[in-house]
């Protein structure tokens, strides 16, 4: 089992898309890349913190390689746009990715460049070495599948989640 851990937006949507793939074990919402120990939703949503709204990803490579679960990343949201993702605006909300070791920085840069390709350039998602990962509240663990009727949920989750669906068909679990 491996964990990438992925900053792009709120939270929220990262953890619904990728618990529909098949071969993700785990998705932990939670912040990282700051300064502040053990911060609050209400903190981090201040921009104070220099925390992202990030997700630590755990998945088996033998089901779903990790080049497909960093290009799915790159997929769901819009790597250049500079600290923000729509209407989510502030560091919190970047693109980031944090990297454990060498091999995973290597491959964070070889997929950084897919998505240059992709996008027609202009990526702003950062690369950065992972420091202390604080997992978020436990109402933000899972929200999406919690709080199907949510505004925000309905608005802007659901669409990725979708896109994903189509996109990467043959990774997602059978309903």
């Amino acid at each position: 089992m491996r964990t990438f851990v992925l900053a792009g937006g709120c939270f929220w949507c990262l953890d619904a898309v990728y618990r529909t793939l098949e071969g993700v074990s785990d998705v932990v919402s939670g912040y990282t890349g700051g300064s502040v120990p053990n911060p609050s939703y209400e903190l981090v949503c201040t921009g104070s913190t220099g925390h992202a709204e990030a997700v630590a990803v755990t998945f088996d490579e033998n089901v779903i390689p990790a080049s497909v679960i960093l290009d799915v990343f790159f997929t769901l949201h819009d790597p250049r746009q500079l600290n923000r993702q729509g209407n989510d605006v502030g560091t919190q909300y970047r693109s980031a990715m944090f990297y454990a070791d060498d091999e995973q920085k290597a491959e964070f840069e070889a997929a950084r460049e897919r998505a240059a390709e992709y996008w027609g350039g202009g990526i702003v998602t950062s690369i950065t070495r992972l420091g202390e990962y604080y997992r978020a509240e436990e109402y933000h663990q899972d929200f999406f599948a919690k709080n199907p009727g949510q505004g925000y949920c309905l608005a802007v989750a659901l669409p990725k989640v979708n896109k994903i669906r189509k996109s990467y068909a043959q990774y997602v679990i059978a309903s």
